[in-house]
Protein backbone atom coordinates (compact mmCIF):
# COMPACT_ATOMS: atom_id res chain seq x y z
CA UNK A 1 0.00 0.00 0.00
CA UNK A 2 3.16 2.04 0.94
CA UNK A 3 4.33 2.06 -2.50
CA UNK A 4 1.03 2.32 -4.29
CA UNK A 5 1.05 6.03 -2.38
CA UNK A 6 4.20 6.99 -2.99
CA UNK A 7 3.81 5.98 -6.72
CA UNK A 8 0.63 8.00 -6.53
CA UNK A 9 2.56 11.25 -4.76
CA UNK A 10 5.34 10.84 -7.81
CA UNK A 11 2.46 10.75 -10.91
CA UNK A 12 0.81 13.88 -8.89
CA UNK A 13 3.88 15.91 -8.52
CA UNK A 14 5.42 14.92 -12.24
CA UNK A 15 1.56 16.35 -13.52
CA UNK A 16 2.30 19.15 -11.81
CA UNK A 17 5.12 19.76 -13.34
CA UNK A 18 4.13 19.28 -16.79
CA UNK A 19 1.52 21.72 -16.07
CA UNK A 20 4.33 24.47 -14.75
CA UNK A 21 6.33 23.70 -17.56
CA UNK A 22 3.76 24.02 -20.33
CA UNK A 23 1.89 27.65 -18.76
CA UNK A 24 5.70 28.73 -19.06
CA UNK A 25 6.51 28.47 -22.59
CA UNK A 26 5.08 29.26 -25.32
CA UNK A 27 2.03 27.82 -26.82
CA UNK A 28 3.48 27.31 -30.13
CA UNK A 29 7.00 24.88 -28.89
CA UNK A 30 4.04 22.37 -27.91
CA UNK A 31 2.49 20.94 -30.51
CA UNK A 32 0.31 18.17 -28.81
CA UNK A 33 -0.55 17.26 -24.82
CA UNK A 34 1.32 14.38 -23.88
CA UNK A 35 4.28 14.21 -21.78
CA UNK A 36 6.80 13.50 -24.49
CA UNK A 37 5.52 16.84 -26.56
CA UNK A 38 5.60 18.73 -23.51
CA UNK A 39 9.02 18.02 -22.67
CA UNK A 40 10.65 18.44 -26.09
CA UNK A 41 8.42 21.68 -26.80
CA UNK A 42 10.73 23.00 -23.33
CA UNK A 43 13.80 21.87 -24.51
CA UNK A 44 13.37 23.25 -28.23
CA UNK A 45 12.43 26.45 -26.23
CA UNK A 46 15.43 26.62 -23.62
CA UNK A 47 17.62 26.38 -27.09
CA UNK A 48 16.58 29.38 -28.31
CA UNK A 49 16.29 31.41 -24.78
CA UNK A 50 20.28 30.41 -24.90
CA UNK A 51 21.04 30.96 -28.01
CA UNK A 52 19.21 34.42 -26.99
CA UNK A 53 21.11 34.87 -23.95
CA UNK A 54 24.60 34.09 -25.90
CA UNK A 55 23.94 36.73 -28.29
CA UNK A 56 23.10 39.23 -24.77
CA UNK A 57 26.41 38.21 -23.58
CA UNK A 58 28.15 38.95 -26.66
CA UNK A 59 26.85 42.16 -27.27
CA UNK A 60 27.78 43.52 -23.92
CA UNK A 61 31.18 41.80 -24.14
CA UNK A 62 31.84 43.75 -27.11
CA UNK A 63 30.16 46.79 -25.48
CA UNK A 64 32.90 46.23 -22.16
CA UNK A 65 35.96 45.35 -24.97
CA UNK A 66 35.02 48.69 -27.24
CA UNK A 67 36.95 51.61 -26.83
CA UNK A 68 35.35 54.99 -25.67
CA UNK A 69 32.55 56.30 -27.09
CA UNK A 70 33.72 58.31 -30.44
CA UNK A 71 33.35 58.48 -34.49
CA UNK A 72 32.26 55.31 -35.57
CA UNK A 73 33.90 54.27 -38.75
CA UNK A 74 30.72 52.91 -40.44
CA UNK A 75 27.98 55.22 -38.91
CA UNK A 76 24.15 55.04 -39.49
CA UNK A 77 21.70 57.17 -38.47
CA UNK A 78 17.58 56.42 -39.18
CA UNK A 79 16.37 59.43 -41.33
CA UNK A 80 12.72 59.24 -42.98
CA UNK A 81 13.38 60.21 -46.68
CA UNK A 82 11.77 62.75 -48.94
CA UNK A 83 10.16 62.04 -51.44
CA UNK A 84 11.12 64.10 -55.23
CA UNK A 85 9.11 66.91 -55.45
CA UNK A 86 7.58 69.58 -53.02
CA UNK A 87 10.26 68.46 -49.89
CA UNK A 88 7.36 69.62 -47.31
CA UNK A 89 4.70 68.07 -48.25
CA UNK A 90 5.46 64.48 -46.21
CA UNK A 91 7.79 62.48 -45.00
CA UNK A 92 8.11 58.92 -45.03
CA UNK A 93 7.35 57.57 -41.30
CA UNK A 94 7.07 53.55 -42.27
CA UNK A 95 7.63 50.97 -44.18
CA UNK A 96 6.37 47.80 -44.77
CA UNK A 97 8.10 44.44 -46.70
CA UNK A 98 5.71 41.88 -47.39
CA UNK A 99 6.62 38.22 -49.05
CA UNK A 100 4.78 34.94 -49.16
CA UNK A 101 7.64 34.12 -45.96
CA UNK A 102 7.19 37.31 -43.91
CA UNK A 103 5.45 40.64 -43.47
CA UNK A 104 7.78 43.27 -42.26
CA UNK A 105 6.60 47.00 -41.09
CA UNK A 106 8.81 49.61 -38.94
CA UNK A 107 7.41 52.73 -37.88
CA UNK A 108 9.11 55.98 -36.28
CA UNK A 109 7.53 57.12 -33.11
CA UNK A 110 9.45 59.35 -31.09
CA UNK A 111 13.22 58.51 -30.87
CA UNK A 112 12.26 54.77 -31.05
CA UNK A 113 11.38 52.46 -33.89
CA UNK A 114 8.64 50.55 -33.66
CA UNK A 115 9.66 46.55 -35.45
CA UNK A 116 6.64 44.11 -36.21
CA UNK A 117 7.08 40.71 -38.34
CA UNK A 118 4.65 38.39 -39.02
CA UNK A 119 5.48 34.75 -40.40
CA UNK A 120 5.47 31.17 -39.49
CA UNK A 121 7.12 29.95 -36.77
CA UNK A 122 11.25 29.65 -37.31
CA UNK A 123 13.29 28.38 -35.05
CA UNK A 124 16.14 30.76 -34.11
CA UNK A 125 14.80 33.13 -36.43
CA UNK A 126 14.25 36.08 -33.48
CA UNK A 127 18.19 35.57 -32.52
CA UNK A 128 18.74 36.47 -36.43
CA UNK A 129 16.68 39.81 -36.12
CA UNK A 130 18.54 40.18 -32.73
CA UNK A 131 21.80 40.35 -34.91
CA UNK A 132 20.56 42.54 -37.57
CA UNK A 133 19.24 45.21 -35.08
CA UNK A 134 22.86 45.33 -33.28
CA UNK A 135 24.98 44.91 -36.41
CA UNK A 136 22.63 48.21 -37.45
CA UNK A 137 23.35 49.64 -34.15
CA UNK A 138 20.10 49.49 -32.46
CA UNK A 139 19.16 48.99 -28.61
CA UNK A 140 16.33 46.63 -28.35
CA UNK A 141 14.29 48.41 -25.79
CA UNK A 142 11.12 45.53 -25.84
CA UNK A 143 10.09 42.48 -27.65
CA UNK A 144 6.87 40.78 -27.19
CA UNK A 145 6.26 37.58 -29.01
CA UNK A 146 2.89 36.62 -30.16
CA UNK A 147 1.76 33.26 -31.53
CA UNK A 148 -1.58 31.54 -32.57
CA UNK A 149 -0.73 27.61 -34.31
CA UNK A 150 2.30 27.99 -36.24
CA UNK A 151 1.96 31.43 -36.88
CA UNK A 152 4.56 34.20 -35.27
CA UNK A 153 4.45 37.91 -34.47
CA UNK A 154 7.57 39.50 -32.92
CA UNK A 155 7.13 43.22 -31.61
CA UNK A 156 10.57 45.03 -30.93
CA UNK A 157 10.83 48.46 -29.74
CA UNK A 158 14.04 49.37 -30.66
CA UNK A 159 16.10 52.75 -29.58
CA UNK A 160 17.58 54.91 -32.18
CA UNK A 161 21.02 55.34 -31.57
CA UNK A 162 22.69 58.70 -32.33
CA UNK A 163 25.20 56.59 -35.19
CA UNK A 164 22.46 54.96 -36.74
CA UNK A 165 22.05 56.63 -40.81
CA UNK A 166 19.36 53.94 -41.89
CA UNK A 167 16.04 54.60 -43.50
CA UNK A 168 12.91 52.54 -42.40
CA UNK A 169 12.70 50.94 -45.34
CA UNK A 170 16.47 49.75 -45.40
CA UNK A 171 15.93 48.93 -41.90
CA UNK A 172 12.68 46.52 -43.38
CA UNK A 173 14.47 45.52 -45.36
CA UNK A 174 17.42 43.81 -43.78
CA UNK A 175 15.05 42.71 -41.23
CA UNK A 176 12.88 41.13 -43.86
CA UNK A 177 16.53 39.68 -45.37
CA UNK A 178 17.15 37.85 -41.89
CA UNK A 179 14.57 34.99 -43.03
CA UNK A 180 15.47 34.20 -46.27
CA UNK A 181 17.56 35.88 -49.26
CA UNK A 182 14.29 35.18 -51.66
CA UNK A 183 12.04 36.96 -49.16
CA UNK A 184 13.22 40.68 -50.29
CA UNK A 185 11.29 40.68 -53.31
CA UNK A 186 7.72 42.92 -53.28
CA UNK A 187 9.00 46.04 -50.93
CA UNK A 188 6.11 47.92 -50.40
CA UNK A 189 7.25 51.81 -48.88
CA UNK A 190 4.02 53.74 -47.37
CA UNK A 191 4.15 57.19 -47.10
CA UNK A 192 2.48 59.45 -44.60
CA UNK A 193 1.33 63.13 -44.78
CA UNK A 194 2.36 65.54 -42.18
Amino acid sequence: MAHIAVERNRRRQMNEHLKVLRSLTPCFYIKRGDQASIIGGVIEFIKELHQVVQSLEAKKKRKSMSPSPGPSPKPFQLSPREPDGDTNSFKELGASCNSPIVDVEAKISGSNVLLRTISKRIPGQVVRIIHVLENLSFEILHLNISSMEDTVLYSFVIKIGLECQVSVEELALEVQKSFCPEATANCIKESTHI
